[in-house]
């Protein structure tokens, strides 16, 4: 059973794993039972990144009403449903709410939650949790948010913890902090590779500039 006061890396390693489709795709389901897991990182590092968190639940949503729809075979994986929209010129249909946008979103969060993992957990000890905080959050998400809440987030990252305290918070006991250590080389692997393949696939597609 998952704990909702801790971030299960193997969960969100075993996720992604499952996901992977054939050479090029990526199965849907498993992303988002990963990105469920891994959304726990916004809500556990504080109220910085919660308006981001309250999206992805609001996306997730979405996508679970595609996947129980008349056209839920479509939405198997993130290939099909890019051919399936692209094909039905469904992306630009009014009143229309689209699978593939709605995962793009998803996708650039993804970006920023690796990025800030990976740097937490390469650097010292009394590294400046709010400049690496801001700096893997300039790379990514901020290209796509307007200067109001660009603002905001980049003002709230002064209130996170340090280092030691907010790995504590992400993982729970010390016990806990050791494993996820352990195993999160091989995490943020899975989830380099499943961000690669979305990647390329919304490059194929061009639907980088889904409205």
């Amino acid at each position: 059973m998952s704990n909702e006061n801790a971030l299960d890396l193997h969960h969100v390693h075993q996720s992604f794993q499952r996901s992977l489709k054939e050479e090029d795709d990526v199965v849907i389901e498993a992303y988002i039972d990963g990105y469920n897991e891994l959304v726990k990182f916004l809500n556990l590092i504080g109220s910085v990144f919660s308006f981001v968190s309250s999206d992805v639940k609001s996306k997730i949503k979405i996508m679970e009403k595609h996947r129980e729809g008349d056209d839920a075979v479509h939405y198997d994986s993130f290939k099909k449903m890019m051919t399936y929209e692209k094909e039905t010129k469904l992306c630009d249909k009014n009143g229309f709410v689209s699978g593939s946008r709605t995962m793009l979103r998803l996708h650039r969060g993804l970006d920023f939650i690796r990025l800030f993992l990976k740097r937490l957990s390469e650097a010292d000890e009394d590294m400046n949790t709010c400049t690496t905080c801001q700096g893997s959050y300039n790379e990514t998400l901020a290209n796509f948010h307007p200067w109001y809440i660009r603002k905001a987030a980049t003002l709230a990252m002064h209130a996170l913890p340090s280092r030691p305290d907010l790995l504590k918070k992400i993982f729970g006991t010390d016990e806990s902090l050791t494993a996820a250590l352990a195993i999160l080389p091989q995490t943020l692997t899975s989830c380099d590779e499943v961000y690669a393949r979305v990647e390329k696939l919304y490059t194929d597609f061009e639907f980088h500039e889904l409205p």
